[in-house]
């Protein structure tokens, strides 16, 4: 009988309250979850180690959320990423989706929200 696998999640976000905290939140949802605090981290991390599904912030320094899927883009392009931000504008949500992201919710993040999208992602469009 094959064995279940835990699907992995990157946490990417410069804030460590909201990066832990989103980290347990997935973490008793029966994920396995890392997390990392920017962009460079995250596509380091990237490069060692594969992931079900990224969850990103869209503001943060060095390399914001925009940037960070625009690099993934290159290198992953099959990623499924959710983006997050406290700061929803309109204009960072359309260059989110077309640059290819699953999903795009702001914070304070809601629970119910997030069940429902890790649902769809991994039932009808994990890669």
């Amino acid at each position: 009988m094959a064995e279940h696998v835990k699907k992995r999640i990157l946490v990417v976000d410069d804030e460590e309250n909201a990066r832990i905290g989103l980290s347990k939140l997935l973490e008793k949802e029966g994920f396995e979850v890392e997390s990392v605090a920017n962009g460079f981290e995250a596509l380091n991390y990237l490069n060692r180690q594969q992931v079900n599904l990224i969850v990103t912030d869209i503001n943060m320094p060095e390399m914001n959320g925009i940037t960070f899927l625009r690099e993934l883009n290159k290198s992953y392009p099959q990623s499924n990423v959710i983006m997050i931000t406290a700061y929803g504008g309109v204009e960072s949500y359309l260059e989110a989706m077309n640059l290819g992201a699953f999903e795009y919710i702001n914070k304070p993040i809601k629970i119910d929200e997030l069940k429902s999208i890790l649902k769809k992602i991994f039932t009808e469009g994990c890669h």
